[in-house]
């Protein structure tokens, strides 16, 4: 047989499986497209992909959370919502994507081995870390800016968090303060750190959040300013809005990068509606991430915070190993959602080696990781691949304690950045 006459056929067959479908039969649209592409003559593939994407865009945008069937769903929503180069900014990776794509298909191929004849009456997911515990092992990863997104910013999402039982992060980057922060969450938040390139601001960070009762800082090493996330600067390309009246005309990535405006001011207009860098002298800083950052620095901030300090961005054994010995109490690994640098490498396939650092012995906590994951199957994978370490207190694994909380493994990371 031709293979292409196959081809069609098969894909005849695909058209008529979905026009039985009761969703496509109570459409009058959508059962008239197919009835035309029926009666037509064999498709092109192209064509035939393109009229499903447009099936798949008219019919998934939900108008109201309640209609999401899992998180992705809110993606085609939040592109018909949002500003261009503001949804360019969610949903970027660097160059091409492919390491924002690569985080998202790891986990088809991770199997799960299924037991049955298990009594599932009462099913327990809290997780404890560090001895606090929480009711989910579902935690929100900080995003900064969120104002740009929803008028609610970060406070709707302390208040979500607190609804649900969530252990949440903030940003450095935030567009609320640490202290409004845990007043909505009515607990504990968690503080991420962009140090940038002056210590005395770094520190200034530190102390407002350790006073404002964060338990934890979380050191970010996976990004560095100036990564070329394409989307993103194609998004900026069709915005026809003034971002400077928002964005005083500073940016970390536009670069001057054709068809977008290269960043003319300063750091103080990139901070200027960010509350964690309020009363702090930012004249000196030109980066988020200093460039010369290495494990001595590490080392002075760990001598530096009082409460538990993690590092967010681990991906390998060798660097998991340094953590360990320079006293961190926790990793998540992390590639920054594929946002600045193009590994092709997902996190997924990095946990196994992050968890079996040598010197990674004491007491494990419950574990996390971030990067892509959307429905319910994503995270059940990646608690099944390394589910031996998800339990609390200290748990043995191969005749050896685990030092540090890997949160990695056993729980699910939403959010990109």
């Amino acid at each position: 047989m031709n293979p292409t006459d196959d081809r069609a056929k098969t894909r005849r067959k695909f058209l008529k499986m979905l026009s039985a479908s009761p969703l496509i039969a109570g459409s009058s649209v959508f059962a008239g497209s197919l009835a035309s592409l029926l009666h037509a003559a064999p498709l092109e593939e192209k064509h035939f992909l393109g009229w499903f994407e447009k099936l798949q865009e008219s019919d998934s945008v939900i108008s109201t959370p309640d209609q999401a069937l899992n998180v992705m769903d809110f993606e085609p929503a939040a592109r018909k919502a949002l500003p261009p180069a503001h949804f360019g900014y969610l949903a970027t990776g660097v160059d091409n994507d492919g390491t924002v794509r690569a985080n998202r298909d790891g986990y088809s191929h991770i199997q799960i081995r299924s037991r049955r004849l298990v009594d599932v009456t009462n099913v327990d997911i809290s997780r404890t870390i560090f001895g606090t515990k929480w009711d989910t092992p579902i935690v929100l990863s900080p995003i900064g800016g969120q104002r740009a997104f929803h008028a609610d910013g970060e406070l709707g999402v302390a208040r979500a968090a607190r609804t649900k039982g969530h252990l949440m992060l903030l940003s450095t980057a935030a567009t609320t303060s640490i202290e409004d922060a845990i007043a909505a969450r009515g607990g504990p938040v968690w503080q991420q750190l962009y140090p940038t390139n002056v210590w005395e601001v770094c520190q200034a960070i530190v102390k407002r959040a350790e006073a404002a009762g964060a338990p934890a800082i979380v050191l970010t090493v996976d990004l560095h300013d100036g990564s070329n996330r394409e989307t993103l600067f194609r998004s900026q390309r069709v915005d026809k809005r003034e971002c400077s009246m928002c964005h005083g005309g500073y940016s970390p990535f536009a670069r001057g990068k054709p068809g977008t405006s290269a960043s003319t001011a300063g750091f103080a207009s990139f901070v200027a509606r960010k509350p964690m860098f309020n009363g702090v002298d930012v004249s000196k800083v030109t980066n988020l991430y200093p460039t010369n950052a290495n494990w001595d620095f590490v080392k002075r901030l760990r001598d530096t915070v009082t409460v538990k300090l993690l590092i967010k961005g681990i991906v390998t054994r060798e660097d998991a190993q340094l953590a360990v010995e320079h006293g961190v109490d926790g990793l998540i690994v992390s590639n920054h959602g594929g946002r600045a640098e193009d590994t092709l490498r997902p996190t997924i396939e990095s946990l196994p080696e992050v968890l079996d650092a040598p010197d990674n012995r004491k007491p494990a906590r419950s574990s996390r990781r971030r990067g892509g994951q959307g429905s319910g199957n994503r995270g059940r994978r990646c608690a099944a691949r390394h589910g031996r370490f998800q339990s609390a207190g200290a748990r043995r694994c191969g005749g050896r304690n685990r030092k540090t909380a890997i949160l990695g493994a056993g729980s699910f990371w939403p959010g990109r950045c």
